[in-house]
């Protein structure tokens, strides 16, 4: 008798100690925030916001309130969300090799092996299978916002030949300003009174930076730019790459100085000059290679084309093919297939990630190892490099990528708001509200 009350004792402790592991659980992993057919949960809100805290410490940089950091990580979760939405309904997908072969080009630019990359970020706290996760993340995404973004660009000859006057009467020698930057946003379709708010708020930012207040702290607080999180601070960029609003009203400022309130369709900007860097000469190396594309498809599986790729590579280093008639014959890219795979003279930054590290690594007529890319696997020969001279020709296209990075990145924030104010947004959590 006894030993059936122990028993039954025994599994109703065991039931109530399952139910409160999973009460917790649940409480821990609870939905926060309803973003269209995604949910964001409470341990993804906490896990950004203790990400920030901690390179905060790091980096001995002051914090706002702990609610502004929440906030704006629940906005920054909203815009990956909706993103990582439409890069499923888009078809969007990067696979485990594409990532592994990043993953190793992000090691090689830190000079890591992966081994010391995988020990590093332990060290930080974070497991590599997160890791692996968070990069995969950023990949989608990115490619989400170049095929949401690029065909919303256009760029006019005049543009380009009034860029070119510039950079001629500007020659070589270019300043850069690495800014600091806070919006004030002002809602889409916004009323005379709540512009005039958001014009108060921002005047009230720039009376507390002038009264000495630290930018970093008040940027993570009060700005919904997006890179609020990271201090407002948007790195090196030269007046031909900024905004135009920005290069006007920066010229002929010196480090430290606080500039704005500027209106633009986003809100009210504010600026900060935090390092200038000297006068630089621009020198451009050009690379003329060739390559044969296979992509994998249900018939032809990624071992296979990678497979594929090494026997012709194999081939080719002892002379029994010709890069040419292969490419001809096997290549999926139709720019260049009909070429014999010669892409032409061109700056390495227009290739994919991996494509331009596998050609900043290759010597003159040397074949790669075959590399994946989000277009397939490729094989890629160098034929050439060149240091660019500056010709006609060259500064139109610079002009030109000037621009177009310009406008790209005015219009991923307008694209990344429209998207937001479109979307069914729903905060459960009350202290959100």
């Amino acid at each position: 008798m006894k030993s059936r009350l122990l028993k039954a004792s025994l599994l109703s402790a065991s039931m109530l100690f399952s139910m409160l592991a999973n009460a917790v659980e649940e409480r821990l992993d609870k939905v926060s925030v309803i973003v269209d057919q995604g949910v964001i949960l409470e341990t993804e809100i906490s896990e950004l916001v203790n990400g920030v805290k901690q390179g905060a410490v790091a980096q001995g940089q002051a914090l706002p309130s702990d609610r502004a950091l929440r906030t704006q990580a629940i906005e920054r979760l909203i815009l990956k969300s909706l993103q990582m939405q439409m890069a499923e309904r888009m078809g969007i997908q990067i696979s485990d090799p594409q990532l592994d072969q990043t993953i190793g080009n992000i090691a090689k630019e830190d000079n890591i092996s992966v081994e010391q990359l995988r020990d590093k970020v332990q060290v930080d706290g974070l497991s590599y299978e997160v890791y692996r996760e968070k990069v995969r993340e950023e990949l989608i995404t990115g490619e989400v916002t170049r095929a949401n973004v690029r065909r919303r660009v256009y760029i006019t000859p005049q543009e380009i030949s009034t860029l070119v006057n510039l950079i001629n009467q500007q020659g070589a020698e270019q300043a850069e300003y690495r800014l600091g930057h806070i919006l004030i946003a002002v809602p889409s379709g916004a009323t005379e009174d709540q512009i005039s708010t958001s014009r108060e708020t921002a005047d009230k930012v720039l009376e507390l930076l002038n009264s000495g207040s630290d930018f970093t702290k008040i940027a993570i607080a009060s700005s919904s730019g997006p890179k609020a999180l990271e201090g407002g601070d948007l790195g090196f960029m030269n007046v031909n790459s900024m905004p135009t609003l920005f290069a006007e009203a920066i010229q002929s400022k010196k480090k430290d100085a606080l500039i704005g309130p500027l209106r633009s369709g986003a809100g009210f900007h504010v600026l900060k000059i935090l390092e200038l860097r000297g006068v630089e000469i621009v020198e451009v190396e050009e690379v003329n290679a060739r390559h044969i594309l296979v992509t994998p498809s249900i018939i032809l599986s990624d071992q296979k084309a990678e497979k594929m790729l090494k026997e012709f590579r194999t081939k080719l280093i002892e002379g029994e093919e010709d890069f040419a008639k292969l490419a001809k014959e096997y290549s999926e890219d139709p720019g260049s297939a009909l070429k014999g795979g010669v892409l032409g003279w061109n700056d390495p930054s227009i290739y994919v990630p991996e494509f331009k590290q596998s050609l900043s690594t290759l010597k003159k007529d040397e074949y790669s190892q075959p590399i994946r890319t989000v277009h397939g696997w490729h094989l890629i020969q160098l034929i050439d490099r060149r240091i660019d001279d500056a010709t006609e020709k060259r500064k139109e296209d610079r002009a030109y990528q000037l621009l177009f990075n310009r406008k790209f990145n005015e219009e991923t924030d307008t694209w990344l708001r429209e998207m937001r104010d479109g979307a069914y947004i729903e905060l459960l959590d009350k202290k959100d509200l």
